[in-house]
């Protein structure tokens, strides 16, 4: 049986990129990989790809001389997990305050791991994690 290794892309839809690219690469110092006018691709730790899609805009086909990618959209807010060291997480948390936005929750997790969480400007629900929450991680 073949197997999957891992998650290459997480994508979020969001109502206007420049905001969301402001946001990103700001407050979170993510680099950008790609941009188009309605697409901007952000390397996440060397290791994943966080996709910001213009809301709406890739509802159609998208069609290359290379291939097709089928239609896909998303609404209301949605969650991801950025992956941190335990020790940077009160430089994050230092980090966030001084761009003015507000921690929503904090978890200390039975394996021993802690996650703060926070919105982005479209709403969507974005985690710090440290090591030892899951059994991979």
């Amino acid at each position: 049986m073949p197997r999957l290794n891992r998650i290459i892309e997480t994508a979020l839809y969001v109502d206007d990129l420049e905001r969301a690219a402001a946001f990103y690469e700001n407050v979170l110092e993510v680099e950008a990989m790609l941009r188009t006018k309605t697409l901007y691709a952000y390397d996440i730790g060397g290791s994943s790809v966080l996709l910001l899609f213009q809301r709406g805009e890739s509802l159609g086909s998208q069609t290359s001389p290379n291939g097709t990618i089928p239609p896909h959209d998303g609404s209301g807010p949605l969650h991801i997990c950025f992956a941190v060291d335990a020790e940077e997480l009160p430089v994050w948390e230092t980090r966030l305050k001084q761009h003015g936005v507000a921690i929503e929750g904090r978890m200390t997790w039975e394996r021993g791991g802690e996650s703060l969480y926070l919105r982005d400007p479209d709403g969507h629900l974005l985690e710090l994690m440290s090591p030892g929450v899951w059994a991979t991680y």
